[in-house]
């Protein structure tokens, strides 16, 4: 599949990369982002050895599995040994006392970590009615692997599993999680929690093709993160039926062809805009399996200028829309073989942003659409996520006059903006069976922004 540059792609982040730029950024002390290891088909998930760090049958169970994975593990860490992971296992806290050894072990380690290394923790979450002291120690895993995050340079990044009460450490449903976290499929998602539960199982995944024979729809597919998102699902293994309005159909019909799916014009907004996707997929296919809600509109104005149109219009396109057509997949027979569904929300909707109250309402109705529709498919064996974008490389972004789009750049851990890429990669590994047991998550592609969590 051939490779894209974004839309005012980073130059300055490739200057300081090479001959004189970099030497020039270091005399200068300027910010010097890293480029970053993506994924690519065939390489190895780590190029080095893996550090667990735990005491107790949780982290020895783990290290365990990733020894199942060809991996050279270690428990114990070879002073200047470069490593390409450090996984803390903190699964049986009960008293912040016990955080010390663990995490202070891990710290001692950092500096051994290679460029694009991988730090994960894996945990519980606190719960209201636990006692105080195990409570308070869980939670303050929060604090740690989000400072980390920050403190990490050349690519490096520190996210972490929550795994609810019963999941253990080796199993399938964390190790799916666990292996989107530890590969480059996750570069650009930083500092952040994935909660893993029990519903589903990962069983045995082609690696190569982990979507092979499953049925895709994305929305808003004819350009920009839409159609890296279509790429990417049928890379997997997916077939994609490319949906976008009728205005947009000479590029939807060519990402269509390119990746060898099928494309639906369709104006989402349409009260049978959900029956006319099933009887798509029904005639195609005989079932859907995937649904990308990926369509979505800006329409910026302050609150106080903000007129009928722009606000009905955000509303209707980025929720509205999406909420119809889930009823519709709910209510039909060819939903029912564990469905996925990956809504695209923005850290707008988490953070707010001046001049947005529209698109962020929109964008927090997302988040809140999502962690209410995971119990409903529960039942299927289904799972619903969200993802949340940043600041992604793409012709709106470059539309950004330089001086801002060089600051939106920078306000994040990994210091450059994302791909459409990064996107796609973290919408294919929901849509896949690695990602059973996660369900009503809001996953932030963002590299760690400064706005919000």
């Amino acid at each position: 599949m051939r490779s894209r540059s974004a839309p005012g792609a980073d130059s300055y982040t490739a200057f300081v990369n090479r001959g004189f730029g970099r030497v020039l950024a270091r005399r200068l002390g300027l910010p010097r982002p890293a480029i970053l290891r993506r994924y690519t088909p065939g390489a190895p998930l780590l190029a080095g050895p893996v550090l667990v760090v735990g005491v107790g049958a949780g982290a020895d169970a783990l290290a365990g599995a990733l020894l199942a994975w060809q991996l050279d593990v270690r428990r114990h860490a070879t002073p200047g040994e470069r490593l390409a992971a450090i996984v803390v296992v903190l699964d049986e806290l009960a008293h912040p006392d016990e955080l010390s050894d663990p995490v202070r072990a891990a710290g001692a380690s950092l500096r051994d970590l290679a460029g694009n290394g991988r730090v994960v923790t894996i945990s519980r979450p606190a719960a209201a009615d636990q006692a105080p002291a195990p409570a308070a120690a869980r939670h303050a895993v929060d604090g740690i692997l989000r400072s980390l995050a920050k403190e990490l340079r050349a690519g490096s990044t520190a996210n972490g599993l929550m795994l609810a009460d019963g999941v253990a450490p080796d199993a399938p449903n964390t190790l799916g999680a666990l292996r989107f976290l530890l590969s480059a499929r996750s570069a650009f998602v930083d500092g952040q929690f994935l909660s893993v539960g029990t519903p589903g199982q990962a069983g045995a995944i082609d690696r190569a093709r982990p979507l092979d024979g499953r049925v895709a729809v994305v929305t808003g597919a004819a350009r920009g993160i839409g159609a890296a998102i279509a790429r990417t699902l049928a890379r997997d293994g997916a077939a994609v039926i490319a949906v976008d309005v009728p205005a947009a159909g000479d590029h939807l019909a060519a990402v269509a062809n390119e990746i060898r799916g099928t494309a639906l014009q369709v104006d989402i907004t349409a009260a049978d805009a959900g029956e006319r996707i099933l009887a798509h997929a029904a005639q195609r296919h005989g079932r859907l399996d995937i649904v990308v809600h990926n369509a979505g509109i800006t329409r910026d104005k302050l609150l106080a200028n903000m007129d009928a149109a722009r606000w009905d219009s955000v509303i209707a396109v980025n929720i509205a829309a999406q909420l119809r057509i889930n009823e519709a997949l709910l209510a039909s027979d060819l939903f029912t073989r564990s469905p996925r569904i990956v809504s695209v929300s923005s850290t707008s909707g988490i953070a707010g942003n001046r001049g947005q109250t529209n698109y962020a309402a929109s964008k927090a109705g997302v988040i809140g659409m999502v962690k209410a529709t995971a119990p409903l498919l529960a039942g299927r064996g289904g799972t619903v996520n969200a993802v949340a974008p940043g600041f992604i490389e793409t012709e709106m972004t470059a539309r950004i006059p330089f001086a801002t789009r060089e600051v939106a750049r920078r306000l994040n851990s990994l210091q450059q903006g994302g791909k459409p890429a990064d996107v796609a990669e973290a919408i294919a590994f929901l849509a896949s069976d690695a990602a059973a047991g996660v369900t009503g998550n809001v996953l932030r592609v963002c590299g760690q922004n400064l706005v919000g969590q």
